[in-house]
């Protein structure tokens, strides 16, 4: 049992103490309130003069793929030998003995996303996951598979195109190779539904990988910066009737429109840092502000490694420093991201019944200067300053 008292309470719930206390029993929020008594054998936090916040969320990631301070030995983020390999499993590659864990968690994140990368146009299986707590990644997992990654745009055309001469080596090619086979998985699902007396297609393990997709059991995570390939990622996603998510979207700010009609997620950034290809030229902090004020879903994210996890909020102070809302950019890393990614019912908020993944800061995530001083996952101390 943990009882964190005095603190300044920000619940992303709509209700913020500017002194309060949280009950944890069992992994979970048992109570919140100003005037909690101390129960009987309780651990006792006393975060007088510091913000409480829910733990920080990032739905994109490569956390564990790429390990930190190797070369190819721990690089595990993209299968370039083959263009479509929806059967690769990120769980199969994680590793929670990787330093970048124990950094993630200076930073407050208590949960990811981790994808493979956007070298193949569609690259494998993401994996939800908390980042603490344990070194076994089955304990970590929220959810795996996750959703399916895919990729257009410039990175697909670099790693086959340019350094092979394979296809993709266009756009065109890169959309001509998605429709193939989600055309080809339909097609093999079909054949299943109809089979009789047991006589079913011949075991197929790429088009089953896609099957929860064409079914709308898990949605497609979609690579797209430029504003032409977002447009093309939602002619996709909609030719196929699948669950969309954008991911980077450097240029969503210029088709803002579009993506209200549309009515799909996007996943910004990493926007920290230079425009290193000129697909992300247009990229700016200003871009999720202006979609939150437009109504659009949408979370900050880091893509770790890009940008190091333990720098989310300082990614989400320069958003606020480009003009979006405080309380809309906190949001942007803890109850948005928790809801794209379909566990809003129990992360990304201080509620009753909640996991306990909490953060304690000495000043608000959106200053720069602010710290973690602590950091709870299931109501388990997993960091402290």
């Amino acid at each position: 049992m943990l009882l964190i008292q005095n603190g300044k309470v920000l619940t992303m719930e709509g209700t913020n103490y500017d002194r309060a206390s949280i009950l944890v029993e069992g992994g979970k929020i048992a109570a919140i309130g100003e005037n909690l008594e101390v129960p009987q054998g309780a651990c006792v936090i006393d975060a007088a003069g510091c913000h409480v916040l829910p733990g920080l969320i990032d739905a994109h990631t490569h956390l564990g793929l790429s390990g930190h301070g190797l070369r190819w030995e721990g690089d595990d983020v993209n299968e370039m030998t083959d263009n479509v390999t929806p059967h690769l499993r990120t769980i199969d590659a994680i590793n929670p003995f990787d330093r970048s864990f124990a950094d993630t968690l200076t930073g407050g994140v208590t949960t990811v996303a981790t994808s493979p990368g956007s070298a193949n146009v569609i690259g494998g299986q993401l994996t939800a996951m908390k980042t603490g707590g344990s070194m076994r990644v089955e304990d970590l997992v929220l959810k795996a598979p996750l959703a399916m990654k895919c990729a257009l745009g410039e990175n697909p055309k670099g790693a086959y195109g340019q350094a092979k001469k394979t296809a993709p080596m266009t756009r065109m090619a890169t959309a001509a190779i998605f429709r193939e086979a989600f055309l080809k998985a339909r097609e093999y699902l079909e054949k299943k539904k109809a089979a009789v007396d047991g006589k079913m297609p011949e075991f197929n393990m790429k088009h089953e990988a896609l099957i929860p997709l064409l079914e709308r059991q898990i949605p497609v995570h979609i690579h797209a910066h430029q504003a032409n390939d977002i447009h093309t990622a939602i002619r996709l996603i909609q030719e196929f009737n699948l669950r969309g998510i954008i991911i980077h979207a450097s240029e969503a700010h210029l088709i803002v429109d579009d993506l209200v009609a549309a009515g799909m997620p996007l996943l910004i950034g990493p926007t920290l840092g230079f425009s290193t290809k000129p697909e992300t030229v247009n990229k700016t902090f200003e871009t999720v502000g202006i979609l939150q004020r437009a109504g659009v879903k949408m979370c900050i994210t880091t893509d770790h490694p890009v940008i190091p996890l333990h720098h989310l909020n300082v990614c989400t102070a320069l958003s606020v420093q480009a003009g979006m809302d405080e309380d809309e950019a906190l949001k942007a890393i803890t109850i948005y991201p928790a809801e794209i990614l379909g566990f809003g019912d129990r992360l990304g908020s201080l509620a009753v019944g909640k996991d306990a993944d909490i953060t304690i800061w000495d000043k608000n995530p959106v200053d720069t200067t602010s710290r973690v001083l602590h950091t709870i996952i299931d109501g388990r101390v997993v960091y402290s300053r």
